[in-house]
């Protein structure tokens, strides 16, 4: 692979002997020529249209893995040319085809890489002329001092994430005014690390022209399950206190429900194993400590991973979704070490 990309870099036509490999390779895997639309009939348009994007990207992608990922580009080439170009082709090409803004979904756990894949895909759409934007699901939580009062009326709701935490009214009203394509919206944004980590609103950026909203969050597009679910449901979901917290997030929502509705298309980025985003947090927390930054030990990641289990248990309302045509477009795995899997389009 590094090879037929480093013809592609070297020389101004596609050489034919490149042009077979690659497009051996694309028809290759099955499943994800299908999921983005590579056939016999069209896999040297597509071939040469990504070679193109390629070249484009490469500069902004090189600088990218060096400053942000701090990995070697050349280690990355194989996933920007199998994955993130030909993704970022299909969405460009859904954004032409609505003929208005593209609200996008991008659902994964903790550590499944949805800000990277966000940052990366709105390098490519840039390249292809789109005004691309991310938003998290973070970026609608409710004010600290709202925060506050639902703490109070719900002591279970310790920390910031689950259902019932976040403003929908609020991110409902944003994405209409990009859908019905308003000259300037203000999206929110959150600050982590106000008041000592609680967190809290602040200055919104001021955006014009947005093509594509890239929406993500952990539980982006998560709809509600039958609560008899919960009456087996898997560690750490063990006591009743346990089962009648479960039930009551699973009921909080159908609040969430309209803003899911506002999604054109949703995208899963699905761990193998569900347990791996306990693996990845105290990698990343550990990193953190070695760093001279403050963080948690193993206890009370743990504490937090099951808290989240706990409230929207991953192998109840994710799993589900891997193969569920109507909610998912396109399912992206996502192994242990991080690297990419199986790419499923429904």
């Amino acid at each position: 692979m590094n090879l037929w990309l480093g013809e592609i870099l070297t020389t101004d036509a596609v050489a034919e002997t490149w042009q077979q490999q690659a497009r051996v390779a694309a028809l290759a895997d099955r499943l994800r020529a299908k999921a983005f639309g590579i056939a016999p009939e069209n896999v040297d348009e597509a071939i040469k249209e990504r070679s193109h994007l390629l070249k484009s990207v490469l500069p902004a992608f090189k600088q990218f893995c060096q400053t942000t990922l701090q990995k070697e580009p050349q280690e990355m080439l194989p996933v920007l040319w199998d994955l993130w170009l030909p993704l970022g082709i299909k969405l460009a090409l859904h954004r032409q085809q609505l003929g208005r803004p593209l609200i996008q979904g991008i659902l994964g756990g903790q550590g499944t890489g949805k800000t990277t894949t966000c940052k990366i895909l709105s390098l490519i759409l840039d390249r292809l002329g789109y005004r691309t934007v991310s938003l998290s699901l973070d970026d609608l939580y409710k004010t600290y001092s709202d925060r506050l009062v639902l703490t109070q009326q719900d002591p279970r709701l310790i920390w910031r994430g689950p259902p019932g935490t976040h403003d929908v009214d609020l991110g409902l009203k944003v994405l209409d005014q990009i859908r019905q394509s308003q000259s300037s919206v203000m999206l929110p944004r959150f600050d982590k690390s106000a008041y000592g980590g609680a967190g809290d609103r602040t200055t919104p950026e001021i955006v014009t022209g947005v093509d594509i909203v890239l929406f993500e969050g952990w539980f982006v597009g998560v709809r509600p399950i039958d609560p008899k679910v919960f009456d087996t449901a898997p560690p750490p979901i063990l006591t009743e206190k346990d089962r009648v917290f479960a039930r009551d997030m699973n009921h909080r929502l159908h609040d969430y429900l309209p803003l899911w509705e506002r999604l054109d298309s949703l995208i899963l980025l699905y761990p193998t194993d569900y347990r791996c985003s306990l693996a990845w947090r105290k990698q990343a927390e550990q990193q953190m400590i070695a760093g001279g930054k403050s963080g948690m030990s193993d206890a009370e990641i743990e504490e937090f991973v099951n808290y989240f289990w706990r409230s929207l248990h991953p192998e109840l309302f994710i799993k589900p979704l891997l193969k569920d045509t109507a909610a998912v477009e396109l399912a992206i795995e996502i192994h242990a070490d991080h690297s990419f899997g199986e790419v499923y389009g429904n």
